[in-house]
């Protein structure tokens, strides 16, 4: 009898190590840059949590949206923050009426 718990990993312990050792690299990388500002949204409805997060400075911006519906993220990139910050808000708004419930809203999480 074939028992789904007892299958082996796609990966091997050596690749894990690989990628700490890449990951390693980012470890003293500053987020905090002047002018640029971050917010993190997570929402939940039912069994499903998403993301919405916004990265804007004074050239540009890029959202961010992580649906559990959705097979990959999607990044939207503006010229214009403002714009972003716009469409930010208005998708957290829709968001919220079509039933989402809003979990966090502040800066991204680490940890």
């Amino acid at each position: 009898m074939n028992d789904d718990l007892d299958q082996q990993p796609d990966w091997e312990l050596d690749e894990l190590d690989e990628l700490d050792e890449l990951l390693a690299e980012f470890d003293d990388f500053d987020e905090a840059h002047d002018g640029v500002n971050l917010r993190t949204a997570v929402l939940q409805k039912e069994n499903m949590v998403a993301l919405l997060c916004i990265k804007t400075a004074a050239v540009g911006a890029a959202i961010c949206r992580v649906d559990p519906r959705e097979e990959h993220p999607a990044v939207q990139i503006y010229d214009d923050p403002r714009a972003a910050v716009e469409w930010f808000t208005k998708s957290l708004s829709t968001s919220r009426r079509n039933g989402w419930n809003l979990v966090y809203d502040g800066l991204p999480l680490q940890g």
